[in-house]
């Protein structure tokens, strides 16, 4: 397999992967929608990074995080359900000029980084699709490589588009239609936080 089509084939495996929309794509577009598309694609940017991530454990063949997936999860429930409460009770009138100061940026990327890695599960996705695409099990320093940047790339591309589109749908409402976009995904989040912790019984 060349090196261009294995790139070609992760980038496919990185859009798969973060397509599916749940917590992280409910928070990455309200954040978009409040802040601006800088925010809502750094937001991305971290959930990308996680993906990377995952996608080394995967086509290493390691699959040894997925024995501490109860405190991972638990405590993944725990932050989803403290950021919905946080995305419930904002106020967009204080909406940034698209621009969100250094601060809050690397905040934004942490927090969607930690709660993407809060998934063990996307790790056995991983693992499954790279056994499809026969790209697992492999130490060779050029394909973990390739496929890692493929698998970040495909991500980030993502999550760009998401953040684009977004940004142009916040740019032509009002605050009083955020303050339900808010709310709505506050609500969201916590359902999602609601499974997350159900699941573990």
């Amino acid at each position: 397999m060349t090196s261009v089509l294995l790139f070609l084939k992760s980038l496919m495996i990185g859009v798969a992967i973060a397509a599916p929309v749940g917590p992280i794509g409910i928070l990455c577009i309200q954040r978009t929608l409040t802040y601006g598309k800088r925010m809502g694609f750094l937001s991305g940017l971290g959930a990308a990074t996680a993906d990377a991530l995952f996608g080394l454990i995967a086509v290493m063949g390691l699959t040894m995080v997925s024995g501490f997936q109860f405190w991972i999860q638990l405590w993944g429930g725990v932050f989803l359900l403290l950021l919905g409460w946080k995305t419930f009770t904002s106020q967009p009138a204080a909406k940034l000029l698209d621009e969100p100061d250094t601060n809050s940026s690397v905040k934004g990327f942490v927090s969607v980084f930690l709660l993407t890695l809060t998934n063990p599960m996307t790790i056995l996705a991983f693992i499954a699709i790279f056994g499809v695409f026969r790209v697992a099990g492999s130490e060779d320093f050029v394909t973990v490589l390739t496929v890692v940047s493929g698998v970040f790339s495909g991500s980030a591309l993502w999550w760009w588009g998401l953040a684009f589109v977004s940004g142009w749908i916040g740019s032509r409402i009002g605050s009083a239609s955020l303050r339900m976009i808010n709310r709505a995904a506050g609500i969201v989040l916590t359902i999602f936080s609601v499974l997350f912790l159900i699941d573990l019984l």
